[in-house]
Parts: structure tokens; sequence; C-alpha cells
């Protein structure tokens, strides 16, 4: 039994929940996997892990033998990044999670320069708008905006999206331009984002005098995600309120046209996530800190 590689699979086990989703990670077969931590819990002569038809838990020796043995495996990957370091840039396998137009727009016009620097890290992006579970899931980090509610994920703000209300030239020559945010509710059809998490619409917000005001109304659309939602704003569906660096090029075009800019909403802040019980490897924290390098001026707008 490789010993090593078993403590990593079993690591993983209990990260993940699962055994699939802790082969996926390691780029393992299933049965490979399932053999190494069997093979452990022999040669520990206990069992480690509680077996049921939805999740795989560790039992309360598994839980033990599981902080022992990652920090164990943090101490190895220390010792070999400090040596590796010295000879070579960092390497290896990014698993990044960012929703859609933040990719679109902001990420994936910056990441040319990111591989240009680190031309040995790989990297897979997982683009969605639905919340990913980090420590379930096979990813390393996810790039997220908005409010955060979990206070086990460590979370670095990279950056504040200055957000518009618009809507088409069309649109607003056949009902009028508001004049203020409460005339919205004058008949107005809004185009919604809708929380990919729970279906409910996200309140309009706007500023003025530095105090926060929301409107609630009935939307004429609701859209889930983030790329759609504009598209239906500028299919002429109604009012909509997205990121600057989405809109941007359309409003510069005039396929898009400002209104409200007096009560621009706040700015929406970014933050790259990651969890904390979680080994935070060369490749990561390097991929973290051009984060702050370069973020926050593509997504401010």
């Amino acid at each position: 039994m490789d010993q090593l590689m078993a403590m990593r699979a079993f690591t993983r086990v209990v990260e993940t929940g699962s055994f699939t989703r802790a082969a996926d990670s390691l780029n393992m077969p299933i049965a490979t996997l399932s053999k190494l931590v069997k093979a452990l819990e022999a040669h520990l002569g206990v069992r480690l892990l509680q077996r049921t038809t939805r999740r795989v838990t560790p039992t309360p020796e598994g839980q033990d033998y599981y902080e022992k043995a990652r920090r164990v495996l943090i101490d190895i990957e220390d010792i070999d990044t400090s040596f590796s370091a010295i000879k070579q840039q960092p390497q290896g396998h990014l698993r990044i999670d960012v929703g859609g137009s933040t990719a679109r727009d902001v990420l994936i016009p910056l990441l040319p320069d990111f591989m240009r620097r680190y031309p040995d890290i790989r990297i897979d992006l997982g683009v969605a708008d639905r919340p990913v579970d980090l420590i379930s899931g096979n990813v390393d980090c996810v790039i997220r905006g908005g409010a955060l509610g979990d206070s086990t994920l460590i979370a670095r703000h990279i950056g504040n999206a200055e957000m518009v209300t618009c809507a088409t030239p069309d649109y607003l020559k056949q009902h009028g331009i508001p004049a203020y945010p409460e005339e919205l509710r004058n008949g107005h059809k809004l185009v919604s984002y809708l929380s990919p998490a729970t279906g409910r619409a996200f309140p309009f917000r706007f500023t003025y005098n530095e105090e926060t005001h929301e409107i609630t109304l009935r939307h004429h659309i609701g859209v889930n995600e983030s790329n759609a939602h504009l598209a239906a704003a500028v299919a002429g569906m109604g009012i909509i309120q997205t990121f600057r660096y989405a809109a941007g090029a359309m409003l510069e075009a005039g396929t898009l046209m400002e209104i409200l800019a007096k009560w621009r909403p706040p700015h929406y802040p970014f933050y790259v996530v990651y969890p904390q019980n979680r080994h935070v490897t060369q490749r990561l924290r390097v991929f973290i800190e051009w984060l702050v390098e370069v973020f926050p001026e593509a997504v401010k707008g």
C-alpha cells in the first residue's frame, strides 16, 4: 500500500463526502481510490468511514485520523513547495468557479496575462451563476459577488463593480424615461435577476444622498443567468440593473441607454473565496495575488 496516496484518498473522501467526487478530484479510478481507503482501514485496524446511500462521513476514529493526516499532508506539500519554488515556477492544476458575465467580460480577457506569467499552471474554469459547494465540490476557489454568508470560508476582497440601470432606446421611446426611481411603479416593465440559489428576484436598488433604497415590483421577466439577463434587456423586454463591465460596450454603442444615473445603484463587491480548512497551494496563492493586482480595475467597468 502507498500510505501517502492512501492518506490523500481518504482525506479527499472526507472533504467531498463522496468516493466519486474524491476520485474525480484526484484523477483516479473510483475502484483504485476505494481499494486505497480499504487498505488504509486494514492497516490501521479501525473503520474510518461510515458509508450510507446518500453520503460518506467519517467515524469518530476517522475524524481524528483525518485531522492528523491533513496536517501531515500540509507539511509535506509545504516541504515540496519550498524546494520547488527555488528552481521552478508554480505548476499543477487549478479549478476555479465563476459567474457567467464575470467570466466572459472580466476574468477570461485577463487570463492570457496569468498564463504568460505561469505557463505551467493548467486551469479548469467552471462557469455558472449557481453557487458551488466549496467543501464538497471539486474546486480550489470561487470568484463571487455580493454578500457572503458562510463564515467557514476565507474571502478576499478583489474589487467593486459599478452598477447601472438601463434599457433600449426603443423601449424608452415607447414607455417613457423615468425621472426618478418611484416612476418605475407607473407601468414600467422590469427585467429582474433571479437568485440561482433561491429563485427570488433581486430588488432594484438605488442610492441617493448616500442612502440606499430598494424597489420591489412584479417583474415582466426574470432570468437566473447573468448573460441571458442582459440579453433580455437588449431584446427590448424592459429595464434592467446590471454591471457596467457587462453593459459598457452596449451603452457606448447606443444599444442600451442608462437611466436614473443620479440614483445609480451601490457598488457590488467581489471576492475570491476558498475553504479555510484546505491548504493553500503555491499555484492558488499566486492566482489570488494576481487577482488582487488586476481584477479591481477590470471589474469596475
